[in-house]
């Protein structure tokens, strides 16, 4: 999601969700587990085993996740002045490792049932259990996509990622179920690896959106011109430079300069750049802001009018 499109709120009702989110991924990932479990014993199918130790890396990432979301809550401390956002990056990391191991065991497991087909057993148990797969990982995205959306949080973002690529998985399982039923016992296998290939796909994205916040990669262009826009829209301003963004888990810290007249008295030049400094948190609430003041000179014949303005100004606040 483009972090332009967030609807951010403040930071108790933003940890509320965020500690929604993770613990209900964690649930629903032990729920589904023993479930595949049981309709895997069942039916013996590949396609079924795929979804299962998807389950289980969902298992593993979402406690990571549980864990870095609440370590990413603190508050700064003096040992991380910048405070604890970057472990949510790491978190993501984390999950795609796991889910390129999962990956990879698919893959193992599809190519040794395609060398040695079996067929599918207890059909309608896989069908079942298939449905409440689909029907409880829906639910979840929905939870995780609104939370999102409020806290632009990059762990749930990652998390969210996975289980969306479950969804079309287990959509997938069904279906190789289905037609395995009526004597295509070759698909089994066959969408195991589509399988496969898909949860390989979504790890690589998780992981690429993670190390570009742990290497603190730009802003959105778009955000970017936003906040240039905002603080050159004061009437004091003269012209906006240098400007430097990143983000930290649900932070973005944003670095510039504002030119401002030389001869400008030192309590209206930080009331401007007070104001600016508001104007931007307004737009992008969580910014962590940092201001750096140049002083630019006037032309000689602006530069009368400019002073009588300034010092009117002084004396009115």
């Amino acid at each position: 999601m483009d972090a332009s499109s967030a609807i951010t709120v403040n930071n108790e009702e933003s940890g509320r969700l965020l500690r929604l989110a993770t613990n209900l991924s964690v649930s629903v990932a032990l729920v589904l587990i023993i479930a595949k479990g049981w309709a895997w014993w069942m039916t013996d199918s590949v396609a079924i085993l795929a979804s299962l130790v998807d389950s289980l890396m969902d298992a593993g990432a979402s406690l990571l996740n549980l864990f870095a979301v609440r370590y990413a809550l603190a508050p700064a401390d003096a040992s991380h002045r910048w405070g604890h956002g970057k472990a949510e990056a790491i978190a993501g990391l984390g999950q795609g490792v796991f889910i390129i191991g999962s990956g990879l065991f698919l893959v193992s497991e599809a190519v040794n049932r395609l060398l040695y087909p079996a067929p599918v057993a207890a059909f309608s148990v896989g069908i079942g259990v298939m449905v409440l797969t689909i029907t409880l990982t829906a639910a979840l995205v929905a939870v995780q996509s609104y939370v999102i959306r409020r806290t632009r949080s990059a762990a749930i973002r990652a998390d969210s990622l996975h289980y969306r690529a479950d969804l079309l998985t287990n959509a997938a399982v069904l279906a190789a179920l289905v037609l395995s039923h009526f004597g295509w016992s070759g698909v089994d296998p066959l969408f195991a690896l589509a399988v496969a290939t898909y949860t390989l796909k979504a790890a690589w994205d998780i992981i690429r959106d993670a190390v570009s916040e742990l290497l603190d990669q730009e802003l959105p262009e778009a955000r970017r011109q936003e906040i240039l826009d905002i603080a050159s829209a004061h009437p004091r301003v003269r012209g906006v430079h240098d400007l430097r963004t990143r983000s930290a888990g649900r932070v973005d810290f944003i670095e510039l300069h504002l030119e401002l007249d030389d001869h400008m008295p030192l309590m209206v030049a930080h009331e401007v750049s007070d104001a600016v400094e508001e104007a931007i948190i307004e737009a992008i609430p969580e910014a962590d802001v940092m201001i750096h003041l140049d002083p630019v000179s006037l032309s000689e014949d602006l530069l009368d009018d400019k002073i009588e303005a300034v010092e009117n100004a002084a004396l009115e606040t």
